[in-house]
């Protein structure tokens, strides 16, 4: 079960939904909170960002052919760097059909979530989300499909036809992205506990933890801005050092 939070602690979590680390650091993150014995104080809110808002609603070509374009390196190496994500995400429990995967647009897939978010079932349609372009195989920049995938976690399909039919939520997802330039954020996932603390890629679970205690034992103390620095750079599908960056 998708769990919920409502707690003493913010953790605010900015993610691409295209991302390969954003769904290992979910993973993650969600294991090390399951072993948190302060878990239901915590509380997770997820932020938009998009590794590519110029792409097409439904972009050509494969991952491994996008990644060897866009850093001039070989479709072996490419198909490697997707392999090893795919080996990751089996320990996690995750299916990362890469080959399937349908590279696309996300603003209106991040349109979607903050709606859900309203209707309390953000994390349900995050996962759901999730769980279409890397193990199924949908495109998420289509919105046919997303008000199918909308509708299977309980979102009714008019209304969420109709808000992708408007601009709605946009000023949500800009904001997201505007806080994150702010912040120093250019790669994700990015993590911010408490406002007082980053943490930047897809980590083991042992440094999440520490994390979430750190954060739950200093809760009390006055919070500062939380600047990203060291930030991992990689591409849109098939990033470096545990995370996915839009620039390098």
């Amino acid at each position: 079960m998708t769990p919920t939070y409502s707690g003493a602690v913010k953790i605010d979590i900015w993610a691409d939904i295209v991302c390969p680390y954003c769904h290992l650091g979910k993973a993650r993150f969600e294991a090390a909170l399951a072993q948190f014995p302060h878990a239901a104080e915590i509380d997770v809110t997820w932020h938009s960002f998009e590794l590519d808002r110029s792409a097409e609603p439904i972009a050509e070509g494969t991952l491994s052919e996008g990644l060897a374009v866009k850093y001039g390196i070989t479709d072996d190496e490419a198909v490697a760097q997707h392999e090893a994500i795919a080996e990751q995400a089996q320990e996690l429990g995750l299916d990362f059909q890469w080959r399937r995967a349908r590279r696309g647009n996300t603003f209106d897939a991040h349109r979607l979530v903050h709606l859900a978010a309203d209707l309390g079932l953000e994390q349900l349609m995050l996962e759901r989300l999730m769980r279409a372009y890397f193990t199924e195989g949908e495109p998420i920049g289509d919105r046919a499909t997303l008000v199918r995938l909308a509708a299977e976690v309980g979102l009714d399909a008019g209304r969420v036809a109709t808000m992708l039919d408007s601009d709605d939520y946009g000023n949500h997802v800009r904001s997201d992205e505007a806080t994150a330039s702010m912040i120093g954020v250019t790669g994700v996932p990015f993590f911010v506990l408490d406002r007082k603390y980053g943490v930047s890629g897809a980590q083991p679970v042992p440094v999440f933890a520490q994390a979430l205690q750190q954060a739950w034992d200093r809760r009390h103390e006055e919070p500062e801005p939380a600047m990203a620095g060291g930030g991992c750079c990689g591409g849109s599908c098939g990033c470096g050092a545990g995370g996915c960056g839009d620039t390098c």
